[in-house]
């Protein structure tokens, strides 16, 4: 189906935030900037609309939303922010899309499971890791940024509490560059469930696994890659093997004297697991909140770190998008075909 035809299937109606569409046919859609991208074959680098919508604070949120994509653009890469906007699942929000995802109320927090619903429901979405992922997958883009990834909760033994990112990536051929799994998670046993699931991680540059506000989450990784051409490689490698599905969990850790101070870090994550027990907050309710509670508890800090480790993300993932651009033979799965 072709860009033209789609817009056969639904018509305007007027919103006093936006000119909105009555969709009669729920395929992913693409910006226009994106659907140039795809004809002229660039590279295109994947960003998820929670942080825009749940992440960060207004008008933080806004602001970091278009720095992140001028930050793809620098590194001669295209982005693409993906977003439900009443019901149509858009891969390259427009920043009047992005403006109303970070403004509006109510705006649901999809995950896979949630994207068939919320479109039938003719929703606004802001999409997790996990939707991000099988999103920009079934779009054809393979790289992924994102700040951190979910993961296993704490006492998960007694919740079974787990984000869906890890059963999502395990079969979803895609990079995610990210600065490892939420301190707020328990790392280990995230760890230990993405190698059950047989999703990849390595570490960029390093094979100490990050915690996300900290440059050391307390973990080794098997593997470390030292440039956007070798994760490239690991592309192609992939590609022309043609054995498994998950995805690659590439760990960008901050510069030491860029994290959270470590001893403040640890303070107020255990203040913050204390409230939420007394508040008996669960399930997608813990990671904003949690967030707050360091933003509030930090004075800032916290967010300012948040900001730095999204924007790194950004430009190591645009960086491998350009590199594994360069090769005639990009793989399906991790380019954006014509």
């Amino acid at each position: 189906m072709t860009w033209c035809s789609a817009l056969a299937g639904w018509r305007p109606r007027a919103s006093r935030h936006r000119t909105v569409a009555v969709v009669t046919d729920f395929a992913i859609r693409y910006g226009e900037h994106v659907t140039r991208a795809r004809r002229d074959g660039r590279p295109v680098v994947a960003l998820e609309s929670t942080i825009i919508s749940h992440g960060l604070p207004h008008p933080d949120n806004l602001r970091v939303a278009h720095e992140i994509e001028q930050t793809v653009r620098d590194q001669g890469a295209v982005p693409a922010t993906i977003g439900m906007i009443g019901g149509e699942l858009v891969v390259g929000l427009d920043d009047a899309q992005i403006e109303h995802l970070a403004l509006a109320e109510g705006v649901a927090k999809l995950s896979v499971r949630d994207l068939a619903v919320a479109a039938a429901r003719r929703a606004d979405g802001a999409t997790t890791v996990a939707a991000t992922s099988a999103v920009a997958a079934a779009a054809g883009i393979g790289v992924f940024a994102t700040g951190g990834l979910g993961g296993v909760h704490r006492e998960a033994n007694l919740t079974f509490d787990e984000s869906a990112d890890l059963t999502t990536l395990a079969h979803t051929p895609i990079v995610v560059v990210c600065a490892g799994v939420k301190s707020i998670l328990d790392v280990g046993a995230t760890l230990e469930r993405l190698e059950t699931l047989g999703v990849a991680v390595a570490g960029y540059r390093t094979k100490r696994f990050p915690g996300f506000f900290i440059t050391d989450g307390g973990f080794d990784v098997d593997w470390e890659l030292d440039s956007p051409e070798q994760v490239a490689d690991v592309i192609r490698a992939r590609a022309d093997q043609n054995v498994g599905a998950g995805a690659l969990i590439l760990a960008n850790p901050l510069p030491v004297d860029q994290q959270l101070d470590p001893d403040l870090h640890d303070r107020t994550l255990s203040e913050g697991l204390s409230l939420l027990a007394r508040g008996g907050i669960t399930g997608k309710a813990v990671t904003p909140f949690l967030l707050s509670h360091f933003h509030e508890s930090t004075d800032g800090q916290s967010l300012e770190v948040n900001v730095r480790i999204i924007l790194r993300n950004a430009e190591l993932a645009a960086k491998i998008a350009v590199a594994t651009a360069t090769s005639a033979t990009a793989p399906l799965g991790f380019s954006v075909s014509a």
